[in-house]
């Protein structure tokens, strides 16, 4: 598999009352095409600093981040914008889901920042909503008036929208209850079957499973990496290795 994202000596540093915080240090990583890349590791130890420094929606300190031939650090604020719509998408804890705004208009407003064809656009989202399974019933409707495991699959739907090359998921999970956190699993895990690139922060071992590889991130460092391979629904095994990876790192 070829790489979607390469970086060399990647570095965060936040200055807080003259005190330097390195949350970043030195790290190379590439990530592959079609993996779905789990980010885990104690609180504070820079999982979520580094997704968005992979995203472009944080700036490195120092080194670089590269798509391709691409390396978006030395891209302007207005490229990097541009460069997020067409290549990532982004799945959160909160969906910030546009409140006066019907479900479907949502993930249409998406769409429609990088392709001017509303008809188009209109079809595709219909298509990716009901892959989601987010029936008709439902697209006309607020975000508040629908549940927040609907309001998740609306958000992956909106993530996905552009042909993204990756999705980066910081926690996505994270404010569902375990049946409804399954079902949003569940279309993150189909959607990387059929070839869509995924790096996700979790806290969850639940939600690690459904990874192929486990990153595990201490102190602004890549600790340690498990390869688990594809998921498989009920796989004991799968489990007991990531529990035994992570009890190695000190989780």
């Amino acid at each position: 598999m070829k790489n979607i994202i390469v970086t060399n000596k990647l570095c965060k540093t936040f200055s807080t009352g003259g005190v330097q915080h390195h949350v970043l240090r030195n790290i190379d990583l590439e990530v592959r095409e079609g993996d779905f890349t789990v980010i885990m590791g104690p609180s504070g130890a820079g999982k979520s600093t580094l997704l968005y420094a992979l995203s472009g929606m944080d700036k490195p300190t120092l080194g670089t981040v590269s798509y391709g031939d691409e390396d978006i650090t030395k891209m302007t604020a207005d490229q990097l914008a541009m460069f997020r719509r067409k290549n990532c998408g982004f799945v959160f804890q909160q969906t910030y889901l546009i409140d006066s705004m019907s479900v479907m208009d949502n993930v249409l407003a998406a769409g429609l920042l990088v392709n001017n064809d509303r008809r188009q656009v209109a079809s595709q989202a219909a298509e990716i909503l009901t892959k989601v399974d987010i029936g008709e019933e439902l697209r006309e409707k607020f975000p508040s008036q629908i549940s927040g495991g609907e309001a998740q699959r609306v958000g992956i739907a909106r993530a996905v929208i552009n042909s993204p090359k990756i999705i980066f998921a910081d926690e996505p999970t994270g404010a569902l209850n375990s049946k409804t956190g399954k079902d949003v699993l569940d279309v993150l895990t189909a959607i990387n079957k059929n070839g869509q690139s995924i790096m996700m922060v979790t806290h969850d071992i639940v939600s690690a499973r459904r990874g192929n590889r486990i990153l595990y991130v201490k102190d602004g460092e890549i600790a340690g990496e498990l390869m688990l391979g594809a998921y498989v629904s009920g796989d004991r095994e799968r489990h007991m290795k990531l529990r035994d990876f992570l009890d190695g790192m000190g989780w």
